[in-house]
């Protein structure tokens, strides 16, 4: 059975990315008032001059997103060297800009059929401890969805199993460990999972829906 994309997931991602700012010092303090003095002032330029830096690098990497984001719904788009434009311009940019290139550009990897590329990129997310939670878990999700195969299926529900016991991605993590059975020759597993679901009064509609569709199919 061929695994449904969940397209739309990815546009789910909240632009508005928290940018880690806090510079650490960590020496000591010594000597005369007037060198004390010349460090703190030194230390307040140094800070401002931090400040600066970041902000220009968060403006060149949203400059940089949004541009490529345009050019990837042009029509004749070459994707796959956007999907490595955007892949590239993450290397140099602030946390959360370097997050939402990664997950942008493994989408539009996985649109162009590049699928190492989609895959390799959804991992890097995944394994960044500096970005945030919610889309390390999303990277996770869309890995899984996009890797999965009779042989990956174990695999995959190792790695979603986390997720679909609790978190934000739950009802996603457990649409995709029913596919993973599926794909495993488990019939009874995926229908117990897809049962579940379409019961489930706290799942999306949509995710109930398309449980509903496969147990329909499969009794079918």
């Amino acid at each position: 059975m061929g695994v449904a994309r969940l397209s739309d997931l990815i546009d789910e991602v909240n632009e508005e990315l928290r940018q880690e700012r806090t510079l650490r010092l960590a020496r000591r303090f010594g000597g005369l008032f007037t060198a004390l003095l010349v460090f703190v002032l030194a230390g307040v330029g140094g800070w401002q001059g931090w400040q600066w830096w970041q902000n220009r690098q968060a403006t060149a990497s949203a400059e940089t997103f949004l541009a490529t984001t345009r050019a990837v719904g042009e029509q004749g788009a070459d994707l796959k060297a956007l999907s490595a434009q955007l892949a590239a311009s993450a290397q140099e940019a602030p946390t959360g800009y370097r997050t939402l290139s990664r997950l942008r550009a493994a989408a539009v990897a996985a649109e162009a059929g590049e699928q190492e590329m989609a895959l390799s990129l959804w991992n890097q997310v995944a394994a960044d401890s500096a970005a945030d939670s919610l889309y390390r878990e999303l990277a996770t999700l869309m890995w899984g969805l996009h890797a999965l195969t009779p042989a990956t299926a174990a695999e995959v529900e190792a790695r979603l199993a986390p997720l679909a016991a609790n978190g934000p991605w739950r009802a996603s993590a457990r649409e995709v460990l029913a596919l993973a059975a599926l794909a495993r020759g488990d019939n009874a597993a995926a229908r117990q999972r897809l049962q579940d679901l379409s019961r489930d009064d706290a799942v999306p509609q949509g995710v109930r829906g398309r449980a509903q569709r496969l147990l329909s199919g499969m009794e079918g």
